[in-house]
């Protein structure tokens, strides 16, 4: 779409392809959370919408990626991607940012339906968006965080080289809970190979951010 380039944006992979969903990528992703994206023992968001009946996950699926692209500024946009693998939604990977042309920080956030756990995919998606911030968007920091007993997320974090970067205090099902805050910055980032970014140039002005310069010639 000329007049919305952000459905031109894609990271590619090894295995995934990450993608600005199409309104078929959304029903699809709206079927993954209707299947479920967790243990229903356990409930890994500060936000419980995965605890809604799957009709109603389907429902809010959708909105919050209708919601994201109507309210997107430079100032402060949610990039979130359908995550393709072997040819199947599987489920979404966002980065996010407030102010991003002066601060250059990133946050992160994703889910994957249930059935497609153990196979490194969430790490995989993770490193896609971390090198889109990084190596595309020229972010100097990229942060996340997790419930502490959310091994999963933090197992992640921490083989891509995060950082600790204090604790803080939720409420998850009416008891309280420690949430680790982690933090990447840019000299910490190692590059995977594999990993590419297309048609990222005309979106560069939603993100707020500017073309990377190209190396001198040597």
């Amino acid at each position: 779409m000329r007049n919305w380039p952000l459905t031109g944006l894609r990271v590619t992979t090894p295995r995934l392809e990450l993608r600005m969903p199409s309104l078929d990528d959304l029903d699809r992703l709206a079927d993954r959370a209707a299947e479920g994206v967790h243990d229903p023992d356990v409930m890994p968001f500060i936000v419980p919408w995965s605890e809604a009946e799957p009709q109603e996950r389907v429902l809010r699926t959708v909105q919050y990626h209708f919601t994201q692209w109507g309210t997107w500024t430079p100032e402060e946009w949610v990039c979130a991607f359908a995550v393709i693998f072997e040819g199947e939604v599987v489920g979404t990977q966002a980065i996010a940012a407030t102010e991003f042309a002066v601060i250059r920080e990133v946050t992160s956030g994703s889910w994957l339906g249930r059935r497609f756990h153990g196979r490194g995919i969430g790490t995989e998606m993770r490193t896609a968006v971390l090198h889109l911030a990084f190596e595309g968007l020229g972010a100097r920091y990229a942060a996340s965080a997790a419930f502490a007993d959310n091994h999963a997320s933090v197992a992640v974090s921490r083989k891509l080289g995060y950082r600790d970067d204090g604790i803080q205090f939720h409420s998850r099902r009416g008891e309280p809970v420690t949430t680790l805050r982690l933090r990447l910055a840019r000299e910490d980032w190692v590059a995977r190979p594999g990993f590419e970014i297309h048609g990222l140039e005309p979106c560069l002005p939603l993100f707020g951010a500017t073309p990377t310069p190209a190396p001198p010639d040597r």
